[in-house]
């Protein structure tokens, strides 16, 4: 439940005393001020990040996690769900018009929605921007959660749980997929890293998988979050999400967006099935389309609300597909494929 879009952290309080010399003065002849309250969170075993903390707005423990609200002199609000970092204000557009947009723009005419995860309301918010658009199921484990993100974040969703399209529905993203009868055109998956002891692990599973992919219509696209995916860390598990969606759909592709509140690069695999009556060559060089291909696609889908995106569009379409050769070299080499038997956890 909840959406977990950071390496492992540590949720610390830390007291900066810089050493000054003494006699010196701040603004207005007051004295300097050498001792702040700092939020620190670890992206590695050997990489930190600290963070001045302005202030914290919540502070609560739910049915399935510790919850805060805080604020950050450098990003702004931010929720942090059991001491990692899920999303913070100066930065969110950029991860969710990633997740959402090249997935629903892959697809012609996407009518029906399922969203695993996305507590925050977001991603949500973003898919509801598609006219197309008739359902909108959002699944998340965690109902404090989406009750805390509506008071303390109403940035994120915008009011989109006003919307009659959107369902949201607290349960278990995984079960209650498996007992859904109807179908999906996208599926967007949003759910909680893949950490050890974590409730998200089975959804990057070849076994989830290969059901997701039965449970889209015909030209239906699966995507999902993948993990960390800078320099450092991209095979943690980026990778092996990547070669498992390869075991189970004709075509993925991997794609990352930098992210400064994450301290990185996030990753995100997009999968899919083509019918035999599309254009194989066109939609299968998806990560290869143009600038102006891409701009036409969001404008015949948006009209005039295309102006709205903050991040996405033709060239940042480009960017995003745009892997670095390390990483590309790095997927071709991976071999592991994630089975509930064998998972694969990052840091």
């Amino acid at each position: 439940g909840g959406v977990e879009h950071q390496e492992a952290a540590v949720w610390g309080w830390r007291r900066s005393a810089a050493r000054q010399r003494v006699g010196t003065m701040g603004e207005a002849g007051r004295p300097r001020e050498t001792a702040r309250l700092w939020y620190s969170e670890a992206n590695s075993p050997h990489y930190d990040v600290q963070l001045s903390l302005k202030k914290v707005l919540f502070e609560g423990q739910s049915e399935f996690q510790k919850v805060q609200v805080i604020e950050t002199e450098q990003f702004g609000k931010t929720l942090v769900l059991d001491g990692k970092t899920q999303s913070a204000l100066f930065d969110e557009f950029m991860y969710h018009e990633t997740l959402v947009h090249p997935a629903m723009l892959l697809h012609p005419e996407p009518k029906a929605v399922y969203i695993g995860g996305g507590g925050e309301l977001a991603t949500a918010r973003e898919v509801l921007r598609h006219p197309t658009v008739e359902e909108c199921i959002m699944v998340d484990l965690d109902e404090t959660v989406v009750k805390i993100c509506k008071k303390e974040l109403p940035e994120w969703g915008k009011g989109c749980t006003e919307d009659a399209r959107l369902k949201v529905v607290y349960d278990d993203a995984h079960a209650y997929l498996k007992q859904h009868e109807g179908m999906f055109d996208v599926i967007i998956l949003d759910i909680a890293d893949p950490i050890e002891a974590g409730p998200g692990i089975v959804m990057y599973t070849q076994e989830f998988y290969k059901y997701a992919a039965s449970k889209l219509n015909p030209g239906g696209v699966l995507v999902t979050q993948s993990g960390a995916c800078s320099l450092y860390n991209f095979e943690e598990c980026f990778t092996a999400i990547y070669k498992t969606l390869c075991a189970s759909f004709d075509h993925v592709k991997g794609y990352r967006v930098d992210i400064p509140s994450f301290a990185g690069c996030w990753g995100f695999n997009l999968a899919y099935n083509l019918p035999k009556e599309t254009d194989e060559q066109e939609l299968a060089q998806y990560d290869n389309w143009s600038p102006e291909r891409v701009d036409r696609a969001i404008a015949a889908r948006f009209g005039d609300a295309a102006s709205e995106l903050r991040f996405y569009d033709g060239v940042t379409h480009r960017g995003l597909f745009g892997l670095p050769k390390p990483i590309r070299e790095g997927m071709a080499r991976e071999e592991r494929i994630i089975t509930e038997a064998n998972p694969v956890f990052m840091y």
